[in-house]
């Protein structure tokens, strides 16, 4: 049985994607909002939105942003203007699936609303632990290019110890890094510990950062305060790792002269082949999964 699959919008790791999907057999792609792309896809059928026909959709692949709060989407290989209303979701199978990296209250309401299912692709653990190496590696591209120190014997301090928070610790430490970890957890505090990084409990990272070099953000949420940024050395330089508008104090840091980066979608940035490979894997599977049941 064949299954058709509508991708709307998507910045450079939807190339990837696109490709790993065109190996499956008995699958059709439609591409919407990729008409300046300078790159051919060969029996693919790029269209406009409105000549998308929604009840014959077995998958709709939206960008990894998915929609702002009105319902627009903003295709990066496109000038199209693309609005995903709660009438079109309507109209879509029962038994369709819609794909996002992730998603804000209208995104949420509108397919909740039409009973259709949403797959929120960024909050999958397979995903975030895949993309967490692209990241960390993005992470040592900045911390190069924003210090004239090395990485080696600094002292970096990581808050956070998720996902993320714990490919980051590794990587640094195994370019030599003098590795610190802030944490909430105490079975985090002790697994910092146990990994032979020095933990730090996360109400006394204030009094941690003197001597910090690199302070990496994971957290989203306002983490990094000014009573964390007021002590910082001159040269200290912050990264944050956390979803837009970031985990820092931004205008503090700034008024202290401490060069402060909202690092955004690196994965994307310094590896979009790779980052397209571990989204295509994912919804592979569903479509196996999908094919398994029928």
């Amino acid at each position: 049985m064949g299954y058709l699959i509508a991708v709307i919008g998507g910045d450079a790791r939807y190339i990837e994607l696109i490709r790993q999907l065109q190996q499956l057999d008995n699958t059709t792609i439609c591409l919407v909002g990729f008409d300046k792309l300078n790159q051919g896809y060969t029996g693919l059928k790029q269209m406009e939105f409105s000549e998308l026909e929604p009840e014959k959709l077995d998958m709709v692949i939206l960008p990894v942003t998915g929609t702002d709060n009105n319902g627009m989407i903003d295709p990066v290989f496109s000038d199209q203007s693309i609005h995903l209303t709660k009438d079109w979701v309507q109209k879509l199978k029962s038994t369709v699936s819609i794909f996002t990296g992730i998603a804000n209250d209208y995104l949420t309401s509108i397919t909740s609303e039409a009973n259709r299912r949403l797959v929120k692709l960024f909050d999958r653990d397979d995903i975030a632990v895949y993309n967490s190496i692209p990241t960390a590696e993005g992470t040592i591209m900045m911390v190069i290019e924003h210090t004239d120190f090395t990485i080696h014997s600094a002292n970096v301090l990581v808050v956070g110890y998720g996902r993320v928070g714990k490919t980051i610790a590794n990587k640094f430490a195994a370019l030599g890094a003098k590795v610190s970890v802030c944490a909430r957890k105490t079975e985090d505090l002790a697994r910092i510990t146990e990994m032979g990084f020095n933990a730090i409990p996360f109400e006394e990272l204030p009094d941690n950062t003197v001597d910090c070099d690199i302070l990496i953000n994971t957290i989203p949420a306002r983490v990094i305060t000014k009573e964390s940024i007021q002590y910082l050395p001159s040269h200290g330089l912050i990264i944050d790792l956390a979803s837009k508008p970031g985990g820092t104090d931004f205008e503090y840091a700034e008024q202290r002269g401490i060069e402060a980066i909202l690092a955004k979608s690196l994965p994307s940035i310094v590896a979009p082949k790779t980052a397209g490979r571990i989204l295509a894997d994912v919804i592979k599977k569903f479509i196996t999964s999908k094919e398994e049941t029928e």
